[in-house]
């Protein structure tokens, strides 16, 4: 699985970090940082996110 974050969209606001059931995500500094081998492709991240920055693949 596959999360891919825009960067250009991304406003950095942590709530898909926060929702992350596997805790694949972690916010740094200035971008998320994904640990695909984490990822169940739940697209919680995805529903959550506010400025839809999120796709997840398969």
């Amino acid at each position: 699985m596959t999360v891919i974050v825009n960067r250009n969209k991304c406003g950095y606001c942590g709530a898909c970090v926060a929702v992350c059931p596997t805790m694949a995500l972690d916010l740094k500094e200035v971008w998320i940082d994904v640990d695909d081998s984490l990822c169940n492709s739940c697209s919680t991240c995805k529903k959550v996110c506010p400025v839809g920055a999120i796709e997840v693949q398969k």
